[in-house]
């Protein structure tokens, strides 16, 4: 990931320099107005040579920060000074890279930044997300119940990501097995018996002959089949990067048979998860809403997101443009139609996230039901087809033979 330099202002008024990495220059922006850093001069850092394996520290694991999170709201609440905190916390990380990290911070806070600037600089270890809670829990004086609140959060997506991937993981891996399986059976299997019928003279029926033929079909054009199917992932990873792309491919997700229902209730679960915590922790409701967008997972909700910022700008309501988007079922826009009405939106926003998680597992359970009974029928017509195509000219050998 691209290093960029910085210098800017801090909230405290203090002047303030460093290194952050982001994928663009517009992330490295958004990460220091994150860490409340005003007037910023950012520019690329020239790329240093790196030989593999050695530096270049990687992603954290989510676990990783989500216990660091918990134990040093646990000491906060014991009363322990941030900076201790931190030391306790660096001294004891046994995953090297995020120990360094927490280094860095210590040392960063200790030299005046706050503890969410000093976080922003670390965006592979502390998102978006969690910088903005933390310096609203440093603004109100409860950053114990911020980082609780944050580590909750995390261990929920988490789980949440966990069933997705789960779900997607069981129809890809059955299908390349059965793929694999057939492919095989065309490949290495059926020559051999077409070898034996050559040598026996056997009169072939129209089934055996099929199978044969896409047996040579498949011998004889399988490395362009292959290249086509390289070529047509490339293609689609290229047209799935482009602005118009995203979002034609994000919005048929939305509407595909069953999968798409999960999809929907996942992003649903996620949507107000994200919402409901950065407005309990006292994330002001248009950065909450951008943090929500651009985590949301899907352009068609991001940009529904992001309209629905711009209507909150303009003095409207969450509801209308999300209403009108039509991304959302109509009884999570009442609901939070309501919540709004209440002042109570987070709390509603929580119970609309805890509702469609257990919708999440339903549709998980959903899919799972309906993929086994087609594995079978597939195995059953396909592959057993094929074998049984492969043994009728042998039935009528052995009859002529009797």
């Amino acid at each position: 990931m691209p290093v960029f330099t910085y210098s800017g202002t801090a909230s405290t008024g203090k002047d303030v320099s460093g290194e952050l990495e982001a994928e663009n220059l517009e992330q490295a922006e958004q990460i220091l107005r994150s860490g409340r850093i005003t007037e910023v001069k950012v520019k690329k850092k020239p790329a240093e040579i790196k030989i593999p394996g050695f530096g270049g520290a990687g992603k954290v694991p989510t676990e990783v920060v989500t216990g660091f999170s918990r134990q040093f709201a646990t000491m906060i609440d014991a009363g322990l000074p941030l900076v201790q905190c931190l030391n306790i916390l660096g001294d004891q990380a046994e995953n090297e890279v995020f120990k360094k990290v927490v280094k860095k911070v210590t040392a960063d806070v200790e030299a005046g930044s706050t503890l969410s600037e000093a976080m922003a600089k670390h965006p592979k270890s502390f998102n978006s997300l969690f910088i903005n809670m933390v310096a609203a829990g440093e603004i109100g004086g409860i950053l114990d119940q911020v980082l609780l609140r944050v580590s909750t959060y995390m261990e929920k997506a988490e789980q949440l990501k966990r069933k997705i991937k789960g779900a997607m993981m069981y129809p890809t891996v059955v299908m390349i097995v059965a793929i694999g399986a057939t492919a095989t059976l065309l490949v290495v299997v059926v020559p051999t018996f077409v070898n034996m019928f050559e040598q026996a003279g056997a009169v072939l029926p129209l089934p055996t002959r099929i199978v044969v033929g896409l047996s040579e079909f498949l011998q004889k054009y399988l490395l362009y089949i292959i290249a086509a199917i390289v070529g047509a992932i490339s293609l689609f990873k290229r047209y799935y990067a482009t602005d118009n792309g995203e979002k034609v491919v994000d919005n048929i997700k939305l509407h595909m048979p069953v999968l798409g229902d999960l999809i929907r209730k996942s992003s649903v679960a996620r949507f107000a998860r994200t919402l409901s915590t950065l407005l309990a922790s006292g994330v002001s409701i248009l950065e909450a809403l951008d943090i929500t967008a651009r985590t949301a997972g899907n352009r068609v909700i991001q940009d529904a997101l992001l309209e629905a910022r711009t209507s909150i700008g303009g003095g409207e309501t969450i509801a209308a443009p999300l209403t009108e988007a039509e991304v959302f079922p109509p009884m999570v826009m009442q609901m939070v139609n309501v919540g709004e009405q209440t002042g109570a939106l987070d709390n509603m926003l929580g119970k609309i996230a805890d509702y469609y998680d257990e919708e999440v597992d339903a549709a998980v359970d959903a899919l799972t039901s309906i993929i086994e009974p087609l594995i079978i029928v597939y195995l059953g017509v396909v592959i057993g087809g094929m074998v049984l195509a492969m043994y009728m000219p042998l039935f009528s050998m052995m009859d002529m033979g009797g």
